[in-house]
């Protein structure tokens, strides 16, 4: 069904690196989106009125709301798509991350409404009215909703769209919605107590939640998250295959929203090597990485030493020391500058971001360390974090 969609409505629809792609798996998602959860809308909202339920109510109103982040989400890949301009260098990739929070504002807003409605219902209570057809409908109308779901967060993983995959979770918070809801219906059988007033709290405060929960998403997407594990996996392929790259660190990867990342690295070369020859296979290696990978990479050239046996061996004795301090540390750009009291050990070393020990207490004890090992030596250490943890 949903590739079936796909090719009736997505020219291309593999080539998601495309932004014209992108804006039409938006298109699909919106459009497809709307008609559903109108419909669903008109549908409880009638079945709410003849059962005297504002659970069905509530759950009604929460689909009309869901079908105006669908009008923000058509508005938001509309947006993302324009290109770059002098104001906007980097592109509007991240409209979408903005739509996705008007999207979660308004879910909130529908949450603190419905909630407000349903503890009127609990002080003024009215009798729900039981039906088989009632009852059928709403299943329906969950099975609608699972697909919703399922629809929206293939489309979303494809196309790796934050807006998507909150509609997804989204989606599935109303199956909960609609579930309460149902429980409700089948306990006023039972009971006359007010269930439906509670129930209608209930399913306000998963709307409530599901809102909050892409606030948090995508404001992990403002702030900046470390990039995916396959992407630098994948540059760190690329870049090792070639035998002018003796290693790599400082890699850094930003995203400017899906589909627009930027990195830089830094590759090791050989100091014995031609400079031109080394940045012909550089040049050569950011064009694979951007035609693979469809990121835009620097990579900076540090020449190292391959062939001096001093600097070997007092490189190899600082990752003796760093390992017995702590083994999650590693360290590059290793130089020595030697003088005639004293010799300078540069280098940086990588302390992870969930590593426990203080920068001041890595540095003290690799002062120890070297003082041991030969009081001339005098460490110049930057220590930096791993921006791809």
């Amino acid at each position: 069904m949903i590739r079936l969609l796909l090719k009736m409505f997505v020219k291309d629809y593999e080539k998601i690196e495309k932004e014209e792609v992108r804006e039409r798996y938006g298109m699909l998602s919106g459009c497809v989106g709307i008609i559903c959860n109108i419909f669903l809308f008109g549908v409880k909202y009638y079945l709410g009125t003849i059962a005297c339920s504002v659970a069905i109510i509530s759950d009604a109103f929460n689909n009309l709301s869901d079908s105006g982040s669908c009008i923000l989400t058509l508005f938001g890949y509309k947006m993302a798509a324009k290109p770059a301009d002098k104001d906007h260098p980097f592109g509007h990739g991240r409209m979408e991350y903005v739509i996705s929070l008007l999207v979660a504002v308004v879910i909130m807003l529908v949450g603190v409404e419905l909630f407000q409605s349903s503890v009127e219902k609990i002080k003024n209570p009215e009798p729900v009215l039981f039906s088989k057809f009632v009852l059928i409908a709403l299943l329906v109308s969950v099975l609608v909703k699972l697909w919703m779901a399922y629809f929206n967060r293939t489309l979303g993983k494809k196309i790796r769209s934050t807006v998507m995959l909150a509609t997804a979770k989204d989606s599935l918070n109303d199956v909960i919605a609609t579930g309460t809801t149902i429980l409700a219906l089948v306990a006023s059988l039972f009971t006359d107590f007010p269930l439906d007033g509670y129930i209608g709290c209930i399913v306000s405060v998963f709307i409530l939640y599901s809102g909050f929960e892409i606030i948090k998403d995508t404001a992990d997407e403002f702030l900046g998250k470390p990039a995916d594990k396959q992407t630098v996996q994948a540059i760190r392929d690329i870049l090792e295959r070639d035998e002018q790259v003796k290693g790599l660190h400082d890699m850094v990867i930003h995203s400017y929203g899906p589909g627009v990342t930027f990195g830089s690295v830094h590759a090791e070369v050989d100091a014995r090597e031609n400079i031109m020859v080394i940045h012909d296979a550089i040049d050569r290696l950011e064009k694979e990485v951007y035609d693979k990978l469809h990121v835009v990479l620097t990579v900076h050239m540090d020449p190292v030493e391959m062939d001096n046996t001093l600097v070997n061996e007092r490189k190899e004795m600082v990752r003796r020391i760093l390992h017995s301090i702590n083994p999650e540390l590693s360290f590059h750009d290793f130089r020595m500058v030697g003088g005639a009291e004293h010799t300078n050990l540069l280098f940086d070393i990588v302390l992870p971001f969930d590593c426990k020990m203080k920068e001041k207490e890595v540095l003290e004890l690799l002062n120890q360390e070297l003082e041991k090992e030969d009081g001339k030596y005098c460490p110049v250490v930057n220590i930096e974090r791993d921006y791809t943890q």
